[in-house]
Protein backbone atom coordinates (compact mmCIF):
# COMPACT_ATOMS: atom_id res chain seq x y z
CA UNK A 1 0.00 0.00 0.00
CA UNK A 2 1.45 3.40 -1.01
CA UNK A 3 1.71 6.51 1.16
CA UNK A 4 -1.29 7.99 -0.67
CA UNK A 5 -3.32 4.82 -0.10
CA UNK A 6 -2.61 4.88 3.63
CA UNK A 7 -3.30 8.60 3.91
CA UNK A 8 -6.66 8.33 2.15
CA UNK A 9 -7.65 5.36 4.29
CA UNK A 10 -7.02 7.56 7.33
CA UNK A 11 -9.01 10.50 5.94
CA UNK A 12 -11.95 8.36 4.85
CA UNK A 13 -12.19 6.90 8.33
CA UNK A 14 -11.69 10.17 10.23
CA UNK A 15 -14.20 12.18 8.19
CA UNK A 16 -16.65 9.31 7.53
CA UNK A 17 -16.43 10.07 3.84
CA UNK A 18 -18.18 6.92 2.62
CA UNK A 19 -21.11 7.53 4.99
CA UNK A 20 -21.48 11.05 3.63
CA UNK A 21 -21.35 9.85 0.03
CA UNK A 22 -23.92 7.14 0.70
CA UNK A 23 -26.20 9.76 2.27
CA UNK A 24 -25.75 12.78 -0.02
CA UNK A 25 -23.91 11.41 -3.05
CA UNK A 26 -20.74 13.42 -2.46
CA UNK A 27 -18.18 14.69 0.03
CA UNK A 28 -16.40 18.04 -0.15
CA UNK A 29 -12.91 17.84 1.33
CA UNK A 30 -10.74 20.88 1.94
CA UNK A 31 -7.04 21.27 1.25
CA UNK A 32 -6.51 21.85 4.99
CA UNK A 33 -8.15 18.50 5.79
CA UNK A 34 -5.96 16.74 3.22
CA UNK A 35 -2.88 18.42 4.69
CA UNK A 36 -3.46 16.44 7.88
CA UNK A 37 -1.71 13.60 6.04
CA UNK A 38 0.21 14.75 2.94
CA UNK A 39 0.41 17.64 0.51
CA UNK A 40 -2.84 18.03 -1.51
CA UNK A 41 -0.90 18.21 -4.79
CA UNK A 42 0.30 14.65 -4.13
CA UNK A 43 -2.92 13.34 -2.63
CA UNK A 44 -5.28 14.63 -5.31
CA UNK A 45 -3.07 13.79 -8.28
CA UNK A 46 -4.51 10.86 -10.22
CA UNK A 47 -3.93 11.55 -13.92
CA UNK A 48 -5.06 8.03 -14.84
CA UNK A 49 -7.70 5.77 -13.32
CA UNK A 50 -4.98 3.22 -12.50
CA UNK A 51 -3.30 5.73 -10.18
CA UNK A 52 -6.39 6.36 -8.07
CA UNK A 53 -5.94 5.37 -4.42
CA UNK A 54 -7.17 1.89 -3.53
CA UNK A 55 -10.16 3.11 -1.50
CA UNK A 56 -11.33 5.17 -4.50
CA UNK A 57 -11.10 2.16 -6.83
CA UNK A 58 -12.90 -0.14 -4.43
CA UNK A 59 -15.83 2.28 -4.16
CA UNK A 60 -15.99 3.57 -7.78
CA UNK A 61 -15.02 7.08 -6.70
CA UNK A 62 -13.21 9.96 -8.33
CA UNK A 63 -11.93 13.34 -7.15
CA UNK A 64 -12.00 16.74 -8.85
CA UNK A 65 -10.98 20.23 -7.66
CA UNK A 66 -13.84 22.72 -7.36
CA UNK A 67 -11.88 25.67 -5.99
CA UNK A 68 -8.32 26.51 -5.05
CA UNK A 69 -8.90 24.95 -1.62
CA UNK A 70 -11.51 22.22 -2.02
CA UNK A 71 -12.29 19.01 -3.89
CA UNK A 72 -15.39 16.93 -4.56
CA UNK A 73 -15.31 13.16 -4.01
CA UNK A 74 -18.12 11.22 -5.61
CA UNK A 75 -18.86 8.45 -8.11
CA UNK A 76 -17.45 10.38 -11.05
CA UNK A 77 -16.82 9.09 -14.57
CA UNK A 78 -13.73 11.28 -14.79
CA UNK A 79 -11.46 9.50 -17.30
CA UNK A 80 -11.26 9.00 -21.06
CA UNK A 81 -9.82 5.88 -22.69
CA UNK A 82 -7.02 6.61 -25.11
CA UNK A 83 -6.09 4.19 -27.88
CA UNK A 84 -2.59 3.97 -29.37
CA UNK A 85 -2.47 5.52 -32.82
CA UNK A 86 -1.69 3.36 -35.83
CA UNK A 87 -0.87 4.12 -39.43
CA UNK A 88 2.09 5.96 -40.92
CA UNK A 89 4.54 8.04 -38.90
CA UNK A 90 5.37 11.39 -40.50
CA UNK A 91 9.10 12.11 -40.57
CA UNK A 92 10.10 15.66 -39.59
CA UNK A 93 13.42 17.47 -39.51
CA UNK A 94 14.98 19.57 -36.78
CA UNK A 95 16.57 22.67 -38.36
CA UNK A 96 20.37 22.35 -38.71
CA UNK A 97 21.07 25.59 -36.84
CA UNK A 98 19.34 24.41 -33.65
CA UNK A 99 21.94 22.85 -31.39
CA UNK A 100 20.25 23.01 -27.97
CA UNK A 101 17.55 20.46 -28.89
CA UNK A 102 18.70 16.90 -29.49
CA UNK A 103 16.49 13.98 -30.60
CA UNK A 104 18.16 11.58 -28.15
CA UNK A 105 17.77 13.90 -25.16
CA UNK A 106 14.09 14.78 -24.99
CA UNK A 107 13.59 14.24 -21.28
CA UNK A 108 10.93 16.74 -20.22
CA UNK A 109 7.50 17.85 -21.39
CA UNK A 110 8.74 21.37 -22.16
CA UNK A 111 11.64 20.08 -24.29
CA UNK A 112 9.27 17.72 -26.14
CA UNK A 113 6.86 20.60 -26.85
CA UNK A 114 9.65 22.95 -27.96
CA UNK A 115 11.00 20.22 -30.25
CA UNK A 116 7.54 19.74 -31.75
CA UNK A 117 7.34 23.49 -32.32
CA UNK A 118 10.81 23.69 -33.91
CA UNK A 119 10.15 20.77 -36.27
CA UNK A 120 6.77 22.20 -37.37
CA UNK A 121 4.91 19.19 -35.94
CA UNK A 122 2.42 21.46 -34.19
CA UNK A 123 1.94 23.67 -37.25
CA UNK A 124 1.27 20.62 -39.40
CA UNK A 125 -1.11 19.00 -36.94
CA UNK A 126 -3.06 22.18 -36.24
CA UNK A 127 -2.94 23.28 -39.91
CA UNK A 128 -1.87 26.80 -38.96
CA UNK A 129 1.38 28.39 -40.13
CA UNK A 130 1.66 31.42 -37.87
CA UNK A 131 1.40 30.16 -34.30
CA UNK A 132 2.43 32.12 -31.23
CA UNK A 133 2.98 30.77 -27.72
CA UNK A 134 0.69 32.67 -25.36
CA UNK A 135 -1.09 31.74 -22.11
CA UNK A 136 0.78 28.75 -20.68
CA UNK A 137 1.49 27.99 -17.03
CA UNK A 138 -0.63 28.02 -13.88
CA UNK A 139 -3.69 30.21 -13.60
CA UNK A 140 -7.15 30.42 -12.09
CA UNK A 141 -10.08 28.75 -13.82
CA UNK A 142 -12.63 31.44 -13.13
CA UNK A 143 -16.23 30.33 -12.52
CA UNK A 144 -18.21 27.77 -14.51
CA UNK A 145 -20.51 24.80 -13.99
CA UNK A 146 -20.88 21.48 -15.76
CA UNK A 147 -22.46 18.06 -15.51
CA UNK A 148 -20.53 14.82 -15.15
CA UNK A 149 -21.77 11.25 -15.38
CA UNK A 150 -22.05 9.04 -12.32
CA UNK A 151 -19.78 6.04 -12.79
CA UNK A 152 -22.38 3.61 -11.41
CA UNK A 153 -25.88 4.99 -12.04
CA UNK A 154 -24.99 6.79 -15.32
CA UNK A 155 -27.05 9.75 -14.10
CA UNK A 156 -25.43 13.19 -13.96
CA UNK A 157 -23.97 15.26 -11.12
CA UNK A 158 -23.93 19.04 -11.43
CA UNK A 159 -20.66 20.61 -10.32
CA UNK A 160 -19.72 24.25 -9.85
CA UNK A 161 -16.11 25.34 -10.12
CA UNK A 162 -14.81 28.66 -8.88
CA UNK A 163 -11.16 29.71 -9.16
CA UNK A 164 -9.68 26.23 -9.24
CA UNK A 165 -6.03 26.16 -10.24
CA UNK A 166 -5.38 24.96 -13.79
CA UNK A 167 -2.14 24.45 -15.68
CA UNK A 168 -1.61 24.69 -19.43
CA UNK A 169 1.59 23.11 -20.74
CA UNK A 170 1.53 25.11 -23.96
CA UNK A 171 -0.98 27.42 -25.61
CA UNK A 172 -0.58 28.31 -29.28
CA UNK A 173 -2.69 31.00 -30.89
CA UNK A 174 -3.12 31.43 -34.60
CA UNK A 175 -5.48 33.41 -36.77
CA UNK A 176 -8.21 30.78 -36.50
CA UNK A 177 -7.90 29.30 -33.02
CA UNK A 178 -6.29 29.00 -29.62
CA UNK A 179 -4.92 25.49 -29.07
CA UNK A 180 -4.47 24.33 -25.47
CA UNK A 181 -1.97 21.50 -25.16
CA UNK A 182 -1.68 18.94 -22.37
CA UNK A 183 1.67 17.17 -22.66
CA UNK A 184 2.88 13.81 -21.32
CA UNK A 185 6.17 11.93 -21.58
CA UNK A 186 4.52 8.57 -20.93
CA UNK A 187 1.98 6.31 -22.61
CA UNK A 188 -1.36 5.85 -20.86
CA UNK A 189 -4.46 3.76 -21.43
CA UNK A 190 -6.65 6.66 -20.21
CA UNK A 191 -6.34 10.22 -18.97
CA UNK A 192 -8.16 12.61 -16.64
CA UNK A 193 -10.56 14.65 -18.77
CA UNK A 194 -10.25 17.55 -16.31
CA UNK A 195 -6.77 18.25 -17.69
CA UNK A 196 -8.29 19.41 -20.97
CA UNK A 197 -11.83 20.32 -19.86
CA UNK A 198 -11.02 22.91 -17.17
CA UNK A 199 -8.61 24.90 -19.42
CA UNK A 200 -11.13 24.60 -22.29
CA UNK A 201 -13.97 26.02 -20.19
CA UNK A 202 -11.74 28.75 -18.75
CA UNK A 203 -10.75 30.09 -22.18
CA UNK A 204 -14.06 29.33 -23.86
CA UNK A 205 -15.56 31.92 -21.51
CA UNK A 206 -12.93 34.51 -22.45
CA UNK A 207 -12.51 34.26 -26.23
CA UNK A 208 -14.77 34.22 -29.25
CA UNK A 209 -12.42 32.22 -31.47
CA UNK A 210 -12.30 28.43 -31.56
CA UNK A 211 -10.65 26.69 -28.59
CA UNK A 212 -8.92 23.44 -29.56
CA UNK A 213 -7.83 20.74 -27.12
CA UNK A 214 -4.68 18.75 -27.86
CA UNK A 215 -3.40 15.79 -25.86
CA UNK A 216 0.30 15.44 -26.68
CA UNK A 217 2.38 12.35 -25.88
CA UNK A 218 6.10 11.90 -26.47
CA UNK A 219 7.29 8.35 -25.84
CA UNK A 220 10.08 6.17 -27.23
CA UNK A 221 10.99 8.60 -30.01
CA UNK A 222 7.40 9.10 -31.26
CA UNK A 223 5.26 12.24 -30.97
CA UNK A 224 1.56 11.23 -30.76
CA UNK A 225 -0.98 14.03 -31.00
CA UNK A 226 -4.71 13.72 -30.31
CA UNK A 227 -7.21 16.52 -30.88
CA UNK A 228 -10.39 16.31 -28.79
CA UNK A 229 -13.59 18.34 -28.84
CA UNK A 230 -16.66 18.51 -26.62
CA UNK A 231 -20.01 17.87 -28.26
CA UNK A 232 -21.71 19.73 -25.42
CA UNK A 233 -19.72 22.50 -23.73
CA UNK A 234 -21.49 21.86 -20.41
CA UNK A 235 -21.07 18.07 -20.49
CA UNK A 236 -17.71 16.89 -19.12
CA UNK A 237 -18.25 13.45 -20.70
CA UNK A 238 -19.10 14.64 -24.22
CA UNK A 239 -15.43 14.44 -25.22
CA UNK A 240 -14.68 12.81 -28.57
CA UNK A 241 -11.58 12.32 -30.71
CA UNK A 242 -11.41 14.60 -33.74
CA UNK A 243 -8.16 13.30 -35.17
CA UNK A 244 -4.78 11.88 -34.28
CA UNK A 245 -1.33 11.73 -35.92
CA UNK A 246 2.19 10.50 -35.20
CA UNK A 247 5.53 12.11 -35.98
CA UNK A 248 9.21 11.38 -35.43
CA UNK A 249 12.55 13.07 -36.04
CA UNK A 250 14.32 9.72 -36.24
CA UNK A 251 14.23 6.91 -38.78
CA UNK A 252 11.42 4.63 -37.59
CA UNK A 253 11.25 2.20 -40.50
CA UNK A 254 12.09 -1.34 -39.41
CA UNK A 255 11.53 -4.20 -41.84
CA UNK A 256 11.05 -7.91 -41.27
CA UNK A 257 14.38 -8.77 -42.96
CA UNK A 258 16.18 -6.27 -40.70
CA UNK A 259 14.73 -7.99 -37.63
CA UNK A 260 15.58 -11.44 -39.03
CA UNK A 261 19.18 -10.38 -39.64
CA UNK A 262 19.49 -8.77 -36.21
CA UNK A 263 18.23 -11.87 -34.37
CA UNK A 264 19.84 -14.46 -36.68
CA UNK A 265 22.58 -15.21 -34.16
CA UNK A 266 20.22 -15.22 -31.20
CA UNK A 267 21.29 -17.31 -28.22
CA UNK A 268 18.57 -18.31 -25.79
CA UNK A 269 19.06 -17.22 -22.20
CA UNK A 270 18.00 -19.36 -19.25
CA UNK A 271 14.83 -18.23 -17.53
CA UNK A 272 15.84 -15.96 -14.64
CA UNK A 273 14.75 -16.46 -11.04
CA UNK A 274 12.68 -13.27 -11.38
CA UNK A 275 8.94 -14.05 -11.71
CA UNK A 276 7.66 -14.34 -15.28
CA UNK A 277 6.40 -10.95 -16.48
CA UNK A 278 2.84 -9.89 -15.75
CA UNK A 279 2.98 -6.54 -17.54
CA UNK A 280 0.84 -6.46 -20.66
CA UNK A 281 1.79 -3.03 -22.03
CA UNK A 282 5.39 -3.21 -23.20
CA UNK A 283 5.40 0.52 -23.97
CA UNK A 284 5.21 1.08 -20.23
CA UNK A 285 8.30 -1.04 -19.67
CA UNK A 286 10.06 1.22 -22.17
CA UNK A 287 8.76 4.39 -20.50
CA UNK A 288 9.90 3.15 -17.10
CA UNK A 289 13.42 2.65 -18.44
CA UNK A 290 13.46 6.17 -19.85
CA UNK A 291 12.47 7.49 -16.40
CA UNK A 292 15.29 5.50 -14.80
CA UNK A 293 17.70 6.86 -17.40
CA UNK A 294 17.35 10.20 -15.60
CA UNK A 295 17.69 8.94 -12.00
CA UNK A 296 17.28 5.93 -9.74
CA UNK A 297 13.86 5.53 -8.08
CA UNK A 298 12.29 3.48 -5.33
CA UNK A 299 8.91 1.78 -5.77
CA UNK A 300 6.98 4.67 -4.20
CA UNK A 301 8.69 7.20 -6.48
CA UNK A 302 7.86 5.07 -9.53
CA UNK A 303 4.17 5.18 -8.58
CA UNK A 304 4.30 8.98 -8.35
CA UNK A 305 6.39 9.52 -11.50
CA UNK A 306 4.35 7.20 -13.68
CA UNK A 307 0.85 7.33 -12.17
CA UNK A 308 1.09 3.62 -11.41
CA UNK A 309 -0.45 2.05 -8.38
CA UNK A 310 2.03 0.21 -6.19
CA UNK A 311 1.12 -3.19 -7.66
CA UNK A 312 1.68 -2.03 -11.25
CA UNK A 313 4.97 -0.39 -10.28
CA UNK A 314 6.10 -3.75 -8.93
CA UNK A 315 4.93 -5.66 -12.04
CA UNK A 316 6.60 -3.32 -14.54
CA UNK A 317 9.86 -2.95 -12.64
CA UNK A 318 9.98 -6.75 -12.36
CA UNK A 319 9.34 -7.09 -16.12
CA UNK A 320 12.26 -4.73 -16.87
CA UNK A 321 14.45 -6.80 -14.52
CA UNK A 322 13.37 -10.00 -16.31
CA UNK A 323 14.87 -8.56 -19.52
CA UNK A 324 18.06 -7.45 -17.80
CA UNK A 325 17.31 -3.76 -18.30
CA UNK A 326 16.86 -2.86 -14.64
CA UNK A 327 18.37 -3.98 -11.36
CA UNK A 328 17.75 -3.35 -7.67
CA UNK A 329 20.23 -1.49 -5.54
CA UNK A 330 20.36 -0.53 -1.88
CA UNK A 331 20.83 3.14 -1.13
CA UNK A 332 21.04 4.11 2.55
CA UNK A 333 18.77 1.25 3.50
CA UNK A 334 16.24 1.99 0.75
CA UNK A 335 15.69 -0.38 -2.18
CA UNK A 336 15.90 1.49 -5.46
CA UNK A 337 15.72 0.56 -9.11
CA UNK A 338 18.30 1.61 -11.70
CA UNK A 339 19.20 0.77 -15.27
CA UNK A 340 21.81 -1.93 -15.72
CA UNK A 341 24.84 -1.11 -17.85
CA UNK A 342 23.11 -2.94 -20.71
CA UNK A 343 19.89 -1.01 -20.11
CA UNK A 344 21.72 2.30 -20.04
CA UNK A 345 23.49 1.48 -23.29
CA UNK A 346 20.26 0.47 -25.06
CA UNK A 347 18.35 3.57 -23.92
CA UNK A 348 21.05 5.85 -25.23
CA UNK A 349 20.77 4.38 -28.74
CA UNK A 350 18.86 5.94 -31.62
CA UNK A 351 15.29 4.80 -32.28
CA UNK A 352 15.95 1.96 -34.72
CA UNK A 353 18.84 0.36 -32.85
CA UNK A 354 16.93 0.70 -29.58
CA UNK A 355 13.87 -1.10 -30.94
CA UNK A 356 15.98 -3.88 -32.51
CA UNK A 357 17.89 -4.34 -29.26
CA UNK A 358 14.65 -4.57 -27.25
CA UNK A 359 13.19 -7.06 -29.73
CA UNK A 360 16.31 -9.20 -29.38
CA UNK A 361 16.09 -9.08 -25.58
CA UNK A 362 12.51 -10.34 -25.74
CA UNK A 363 13.18 -13.08 -28.30
CA UNK A 364 16.25 -14.35 -26.42
CA UNK A 365 13.67 -16.03 -24.19
CA UNK A 366 12.76 -19.19 -26.06
CA UNK A 367 9.05 -19.15 -25.27
CA UNK A 368 8.73 -15.65 -26.77
CA UNK A 369 10.77 -16.67 -29.82
CA UNK A 370 8.62 -19.77 -30.37
CA UNK A 371 5.43 -17.70 -30.18
CA UNK A 372 6.96 -15.12 -32.54
CA UNK A 373 7.85 -17.78 -35.13
CA UNK A 374 4.42 -19.42 -34.86
CA UNK A 375 2.76 -16.03 -35.27
CA UNK A 376 4.75 -15.35 -38.44
CA UNK A 377 3.88 -18.80 -39.74
CA UNK A 378 0.15 -18.23 -39.19
CA UNK A 379 0.35 -14.56 -40.24
CA UNK A 380 -1.63 -13.46 -37.16
CA UNK A 381 -1.26 -13.35 -33.39
CA UNK A 382 -1.96 -16.83 -32.06
CA UNK A 383 -4.56 -17.45 -29.36
CA UNK A 384 -3.99 -17.53 -25.61
CA UNK A 385 -4.69 -21.27 -25.59
CA UNK A 386 -2.00 -21.86 -28.23
CA UNK A 387 0.49 -19.77 -26.26
CA UNK A 388 -0.27 -21.79 -23.10
CA UNK A 389 0.60 -24.96 -25.03
CA UNK A 390 3.89 -23.38 -26.17
CA UNK A 391 4.65 -22.46 -22.54
CA UNK A 392 3.98 -25.99 -21.35
CA UNK A 393 6.06 -27.51 -24.15
CA UNK A 394 8.95 -25.33 -22.96
CA UNK A 395 8.48 -26.59 -19.40
CA UNK A 396 8.04 -22.98 -18.41
CA UNK A 397 7.69 -22.95 -14.64
CA UNK A 398 5.36 -25.12 -12.64
CA UNK A 399 2.40 -22.80 -12.48
CA UNK A 400 -0.38 -23.40 -10.02
CA UNK A 401 -3.26 -23.36 -12.48
CA UNK A 402 -4.21 -22.91 -16.11
CA UNK A 403 -5.49 -19.46 -15.15
CA UNK A 404 -1.97 -18.48 -14.07
CA UNK A 405 -0.64 -19.75 -17.39
CA UNK A 406 -3.29 -17.74 -19.21
CA UNK A 407 -2.39 -14.50 -17.40
CA UNK A 408 1.27 -14.94 -18.31
CA UNK A 409 0.29 -15.94 -21.86
CA UNK A 410 -1.51 -12.61 -22.21
CA UNK A 411 1.77 -10.82 -21.49
CA UNK A 412 3.57 -12.94 -24.11
CA UNK A 413 0.86 -12.17 -26.66
CA UNK A 414 1.00 -8.44 -25.89
CA UNK A 415 4.79 -8.26 -26.13
CA UNK A 416 4.83 -10.12 -29.45
CA UNK A 417 2.13 -7.70 -30.61
CA UNK A 418 4.48 -4.86 -29.67
CA UNK A 419 7.31 -6.50 -31.67
CA UNK A 420 5.10 -6.90 -34.74
CA UNK A 421 3.88 -3.30 -34.37
CA UNK A 422 7.46 -2.09 -34.80
CA UNK A 423 7.92 -3.96 -38.08
CA UNK A 424 6.88 -2.23 -41.27
CA UNK A 425 4.41 -4.39 -43.18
Amino acid sequence: MSKNDKAWEFLFKKHQILDSINLTGQFIITADQIKETREPRLMAKADTSESLPIIFKENNLGILPISRNSYIISSLNAYQDIEPLSGPITHVVLPDFIQSLQPNNINSESIALNTALATKILSDFLDEDNLFATVSGRMSSGKFNFKIQDKVTKQYHKIEVENSQIEIDMALEGAKSLSLIEAKLLTFSNFLIRQVYYPFRTWKNKLEKCIRNVFFVYSNGIFSLYEYAFDDVYNYNSLYLVRGARYSIEDTQITGPEVDKFISSIVYVPEPSIPFPQADKFDRVVDLCFILLQRDLDLEEITEEYDFDIRQASYYSSAAMYLGLVEKTNNAGSTQFRLTSSGSKIFNLDYKRRQLSLIKLILQHKVFHDVYKLTLLKNSLISINEIVEVMKSNNLYNMESDETYRRRAQTIRSWIGWVLGKIES
